[in-house]
């Protein structure tokens, strides 16, 4: 018998509803629920491999004190005296906590209670900060309320999709599907790719404006100035709906064609094609994601793009308006129920009094913060200077994701009080804890998230949470309870703790606010478990809305939309010679800092090590060969090692690496050590995208490949980086040669016993070295270095743990890091929902396969959540390319 849960994706925005199985033995598939508006039964990579990263391996089972187990209520216990002292000897600001867009709705809801409400505190932000603030300060200048105002379907409906820093087809797998889907189906529909990097996305696009770095504000100006010149703005919903539209113009309209061309870095002719295509098509959805957000102008890119739309009505109707994509699968979640440190709850203001007032008499809490509080880079700075005396940082790793990550490390080593709650022990960040709590994770938990489109889903618990783990809600009711506001607190489920919510949202609302969800006020626990997804708002009385804003009512007092005149930001400084532009993001099957996708070998098997995407002519300028170890350094002498991967789709002057490495996965290669904490200076939210660096290529004495079934304990080199891999684990190394040789520390680090047998190869002229390690006929590891990039098949060598090796000729092979003849090798990993490799896909080409579907008819590759599309092309030309010389 099979057992079925329909819940949500715990990875981006989307909001993918997916249906868990678990069968008699026990094991656990997932598959996309074909139910949910969101995806349809869609998903990514990263969704369908969600059923391999569910083991226990490095979890948090039971509660710690200074590194010690302790029981519940001891921890409890002292978390509440630590956080109610601090607050009595130096007041509600000298603690904070900070949250995550992987927290459900009801965790930040407790949460924000606590803070705002009983502490009498803002210092309570979240990652959420880091990714969508400025969307949200964009929000509420122009509309005067945080509102989406479109649907998912809008993309699907347009004429013209304008996607402003989105890498939709890695970022935002589902979406994309469904875009590509709407353009085979309408091939006159256009898409418009804005990005300095020509992104995997890119190759779906009619235009790629590859925009200089900043050059967003510019280009949008500019196309307001157009709109106005080729009098296409939209007099009468201007007139009768928004103010500010001569000021907007007026500061928009101060830049030449050339000087425009000169802040974009596009040309005359491109600029105008785009200018073109938007003016003239009146279905134009434009959306945007954190190549906007994450800028020290991001507030003010999100308002050029948005004043562009209002200046032509189109928003709020289908197949047109601005469309902010987030980045977590619950920030808008985050959002609605104030867990940024500038909002209150369901949607109010906190800097407006009769909002105060009015949640403080709907808690019945004793205080609310008169304030906001401390935003994530001001937050950490608190905690760094002594301000902040307590800290409780819950499902997220900011030693890893904020900027300047070493001085957030060492604020928080410094800080008095650490309190963690995370399901995983060893993170960067959890090892800094004084106390830390273990919390369930996804397939454990019950609550709910909302996605890009204001979309409320339920996640439901389908697995026993492990050990002793609990519930972000419930850590937080229980130290609220213990520090002396039980009744406030004495919430029994995640379902009482969303009635609570809902009945806020509604409380003299009246449709004054955006965010109501009052229907669901009385909601009981068996009505909560059978919740099926549904948009906000959701009144008590009145209709439900699909869309904001088509009939030019927006949440200012007067119910206009305010035109905000914004200005670009001054052109950088001429990049010194070595100095480059670092753009930091994802990769198409990693999500954040891989404490869940980590642990899924096929997920590692396409980029499995930090990189640095360099254009050919840079690296050549540097003397950098592809798959060269690079440093990459700041001014202030921080650098991480990375490999170069030279690619013609990244601009020059630029360079891209990964967000996703920690000190767990790779050394050294936290990205963010690099970024300096400058901000946007209306929204808060960290610059992540335009750090200025240098860039040379690293010699060492030696690099190396290694396969093992079992974790290396010790790794004494300068560089290194693992993942999992089928039955193992695959490692690339770097430096100078342990002290006692390669075979000493390969046999002491794995921990080799008298049974292993042991193959070598060494040639001291050339520099190679090879160790094989076998149990009988398995392989248990292979060593391979040399004085270049090993050149050695990973996914090749990976294979080997799998196979039988009885006879000498198949152990000189691996010797020789090569498969012999009959044996066939996959490559590189392309499609990682099939394991299908590039060699793979190469052969079937040279059978005759000259399209995407056909190798995805042959292979299967493309034909899931289809984010490898873009690179089966590329192999498809490529050999098409040879085969014509």
């Amino acid at each position: 018998m099979t057992c079925e849960t329909r819940t949500t994706c715990p990875y981006c925005g989307v909001g993918c509803g997916v249906i868990a199985s678990i069968d008699d033995t026990g094991t656990v598939s997932v598959r996309g629920d074909p139910e949910h508006p969101a995806n349809f039964g869609r998903l990514c990579s990263k969704g369908s491999a969600l059923a391999e990263t569910l083991d226990e391996d490095g979890r948090a089972l039971f509660p710690e004190i200074y590194g010690q187990r302790a029981n519940w209520d001891t921890a409890l216990d002292l978390v509440a005296d630590r956080f109610s002292r601090t607050i009595a000897e130096h007041g509600p600001d000298s603690v904070a906590f900070y949250l995550s867009g992987q927290l459900l709705t009801e965790d930040y809801y407790v949460a924000n209670k606590l803070m705002k409400g009983f502490i009498g505190s803002g210092n309570i932000d979240t990652n959420s900060r880091l990714c969508m603030a400025s969307s949200v300060a964009g929000h509420r200048r122009a509309f005067g309320a945080d509102t989406v105002p479109g649907t998912y379907e809008d993309l699907e409906l347009a004429d013209l999709v304008v996607l402003v820093g989105s890498n939709l087809a890695w970022c935002h797998p589902v979406l994309y599907q469904r875009l590509a889907a709407a353009k085979a189906s309408r091939p006159a529909m256009k898409i418009v790719v804005i990005d300095p990097r020509r992104t995997a996305t890119s190759d779906l696009a009619d235009l790629h404006l590859s925009v200089r770095p900043d050059g967003d504000v510019a280009l949008f100006n500019g196309l307001l100035t157009h709109l106005a010149d080729t009098d296409r703005i939209d007099q009468g919903f201007v007139g009768r709906h928004t103010t500010g539209f001569s000021d907007a113009l007026l500061a928009a309209s101060r830049m030449s064609m050339a000087d425009l061309a000169e802040a974009t870095g596009l040309s005359g002719m491109l600029i105008r094609q785009f200018f073109w295509l938007f003016a003239s098509t009146e279905r134009v959805v434009t959306c945007y994601s954190q190549g906007v957000n994450q800028s020290a102008s991001g507030s003010d890119k999100v308002n050029a793009i948005i004043n562009c739309h209002l200046a032509t009505g189109r928003i709020g109707r289908q197949g047109m308006g601005p469309f902010s994509l987030t980045g977590q699968p619950n920030a808008m979640g985050g959002r609605e129920v104030g867990g940024l440190a500038n909002m209150l709850a369901a949607h109010m203001a906190i800097e407006d009094p009769q909002h105060r007032e009015r949640v403080q008499r709907f808690w019945a809490s004793p205080q609310i913060a008169g304030r906001p509080g401390l935003k994530a880079v001001d937050l950490f700075d608190a905690v760094a200077d002594g301000r902040v005396k307590a800290l409780w940082i819950m499902s997220t790793n900011p030693v890893v994701s904020m900027p300047d990550a070493d001085k957030v490390k060492k604020a928080i080593e410094a800080c008095p009080f650490v309190v963690v709650s995370d399901m995983q022990t060893n993170t960067d960040t959890a090892r800094l804890a004084h106390v830390l709590l273990p919390a369930t994770g996804w397939g454990e938990k019950s609550g709910t998230v909302t996605n890009s489109e204001r979309r409320i889903s339920r996640q439901r618990p389908f697995l026993a949470a492990p050990g002793e783990a609990r519930p972000d809600w419930w850590h937080v009711t229980e130290v609220g309870k213990r520090m002396g506001f039980a009744n406030a607190f004495d919430f029994d489920s995640p379902a009482a703790i969303f009635a609570e919510h809902a009945a806020l949202s509604a409380f003299e609302n009246d449709g004054a606010r955006d965010f109501d969800i009052g229907a669901f006020a009385a909601i009981n626990r068996d009505q909560y478990e059978a919740l099926v997804p549904f948009q906000w708002p959701r009144p008590l009385a009145g209709a439900a809305k699909e869309r904001f804003f088509a009939d030019g009512q927006f949440y200012h007092p007067d119910g206009k939309a305010r035109f905000v005149p914004v200005q670009p930001p001054l052109l950088p400084v001429e990049l010194a010679h070595g100095t480059f532009v670092l753009n930091t993001g994802r990769v198409r099957d990693h999500w954040h800092t891989m404490t869940r996708t980590g642990k899924s070998a096929r997920l590692s098997a396409h980029l499995a090590e930090p990189f640095c995407e360099i254009h050919p002519l840079d690296a050549a300028m540097h003397r950098i060969r592809d798959a060269d170890l690079v440093k990459v350094a700041n001014d202030e002498g921080h650098f991480i090692l990375v490999r170069a991967l030279l690619t013609e789709r990244q601009a020059r002057g630029s360079i891209f690496v990964p967000m996703h490495w920690t000190d767990e996965t790779a050394f050294p290669a936290r990205v963010d050590t690099l970024v300096k904490p400058d901000v946007d200076p209306v929204s808060g939210q960290p610059a992540l995208k335009q750090s200025r660096v240098s860039l040379a290529r690293h010699a060492t004495t030696f690099h190396a490949f290694l396969v093992a079934a079992e974790k290396p304990t010790h790794l004494p080199f300068e560089y290194w980086a693992i993942a999992k891999a089928e039955n193992g684990y695959r490692l690339e190394l770097a430096g100078d040669e342990p002290e006692d040789g390669f075979e000493t520390w390969f046999s002491q680090s794995l921990g080799l016993d008298e049974d292993i047998e042991i193959v070598r190869y060494r040639d001291v002229a050339a520099g190679d070295c090879r160790i094989l390690a076998l149990r009988g006929s398995r392989l248990v590891a292979a060593f391979f270095a040399s004085r270049s990039p090993v050149a050695v098949s990973r996914q090749w060598a990976v294979d080997q743990l799998l196979t039988d090796h009885a006879d000498a000729t198949a152990r000189s092979r691996i010797v020789a890091g090569r498969p012999g003849a009959g044996q066939r090798d996959k490559g590189a990993t392309v499609c990682a929902c099939f394991s299908v490799g590039a060699k793979e896909i190469a052969r079937a080409v040279g059978q005759g396969c000259r399209s995407v579907e056909a190798i995805g008819q042959l292979l299967s590759a493309g034909t899931n959540c289809g984010s490898c599309r873009p690179e089966i092309r590329r192999i498809i030309d490529a050999q098409a390319l040879l085969a014509a010389e």
